[in-house]
């Protein structure tokens, strides 16, 4: 796929004062308490926390976009397979539900995976007029056995304590370790797309990723044995203290008087500040590997591909590799932030993966800040997502001050009902002045 970019000049100084910019924004959201900002020092924190999990799913996005330019349309399945780590890995044994079918549940997930691996031996062993009628055979015999021995156990998991769990449970180990997992989750759910869908042109791509997404959205809702289904599943254990536990400490009572905070207030924005530290480690790391990789010899291999195909494939590397390498890839980062997202929430709600939140606005940051520069990646993830939080306290204000001159009526009540929309609104006009005047991104590629 060819994608010339257009060198441009552009001051070493830009990135550092965009950032510089974005602090002083959480600064005045949680130091001044006006029409536009609510002076709290949660609320700050709480966007913040948001931002970064985004930025760490706008990073994996810019890894299969800027280096390779894979257009990923799926980003929320990827990202609903990584939050459902912190429930096989962290939540509790449900009580019963291995005795009830998880033997049998296990033999049929082996026998699936089996049936497909003796259909890909088939399809490569046989030729012929025989080919077609023995590949039909395994794939028939196959799903004839792995739903007989799915269902029932299935049905046996789900009606164990149906109303406080119906679900096989978790591990219960530490929180920390579902990251990996969810990353290795996505990752391999990657490499099973990648190796149907990375040979299609790139908008068939996007159509195929689109699908995938939405099946592996869907399958999570349903499978009620998984997690819950559209039960959810809460009570996820966390890596920092409770609020409820530090307001019950006496020092940290006595530390907060010292703050001038009450205890509620405190325990908040400590467990926030931790939060915040943990998440904005692991941005570091990523985009400390990341660096490390485009400027190796294989990162300057990627954007030559990125930016022809043709010639890279003329100078004997394998592009359809090299492009399932990075799509793994892009695909694990987004898998481990689905886990950190669902450990802030202490929730799993798979009704709440919609493609609007967790894939456009997720490419909407990454075209905001610059595509191909993660840095710029970060920055317009976290830039976008305080946006897109304010313009729905922004929105009214505004449309107050717009509405002020007209008469009282059906008309000014109908503006005033639809200004906490006006994000929708907002966040395309942030989009069409980027793209007039930075169309490589606010922190564009070097």
């Amino acid at each position: 796929m060819s994608n010339t970019r257009q060198a441009e000049a552009v001051s070493p100084w830009r990135a550092p004062v965009l950032f510089l910019i974005l602090a002083a924004l959480f600064l005045a959201e949680g130091s001044f308490r006006n029409a536009l900002f609510s002076g709290s020092w949660n609320t700050a924190l709480a966007i913040l926390n948001m931002g970064l999990i985004s930025a760490v799913m706008a990073l994996g996005v810019n890894m299969q976009w800027g280096y390779a330019g894979l257009f990923n349309a799926g980003v929320v399945g990827f990202l609903a397979l990584g939050g459902l780590a912190p429930v096989l890995v962290s939540t509790a044994p449900v009580q019963g539900a291995w005795a009830a079918g998880g033997p049998r549940l296990i033999l049929a997930l082996l026998v699936g995976l089996g049936t497909l691996v003796l259909a890909a031996q088939v399809w490569r062993r046989i030729s012929g007029a025989w080919r077609v009628p023995a590949l039909v055979a395994v794939l028939v015999a196959g799903f004839v056995a792995y739903r007989w021995l799915f269902d029932p156990a299935v049905m046996a998991i789900e009606a164990n304590n149906s109303a406080r769990a119906g679900n096989i449970g978790g591990l219960g180990w530490p929180v920390l370790l579902s990251w990996p997992v969810g990353a290795l989750f996505a990752a391999a759910a990657a490499w099973g797309v990648g190796k149907v869908a990375l040979g299609l042109r790139s908008d068939y791509l996007a159509i195929a990723t689109l699908g995938i997404g939405e099946i592996i959205v869907a399958v999570m809702r349903n499978e009620e044995w998984l997690s819950r289904g559209v039960k959810n599943v809460s009570g996820i254990p966390r890596p920092v203290p409770y609020e409820l536990d530090l307001q019950g400490n006496a020092d940290f009572v006595a530390r907060a008087a010292e703050w001038g905070m009450s205890p509620a207030v405190a325990s908040g924005v400590w467990v926030k500040l931790l939060y915040a530290g943990l998440f904005g480690a692991v941005l570091l790391a990523l985009i400390l590997l990341a660096e490390l990789a485009l400027k190796s010899p294989w990162g300057r291999m990627m954007r030559a591909i990125r930016d022809n195909e043709t010639a890279a494939e003329a100078m004997g590397k394998d592009v359809t590799r090299r492009h399932l390498q990075i799509f793994v890839i892009g695909s694990a980062v987004i898998g481990l932030a689905g886990a950190m997202m669902v450990t802030l929430d202490g929730l799993l709600s798979p009704n709440s993966f919609n493609p609007l939140r967790y894939t456009f606005l997720i490419w909407v940051m990454v075209i905001v800040g610059g595509s191909g520069n993660n840095w710029g990646a970060a920055l317009g993830a976290i830039l976008v997502w305080f946006l897109w939080i304010k313009a729905e306290v922004w929105g009214p204000e505004l449309m107050r001050l717009v509405t002020g001159p007209l008469p009282a009526g059906a008309l000014r009540d109908h503006l005033l009902g639809s200004a906490p929309h006006m994000r929708f609104i907002a966040l395309g006009l942030v989009l069409l002045l980027v793209l007039r005047f930075a169309p490589r991104g606010l922190v564009p590629e070097k």
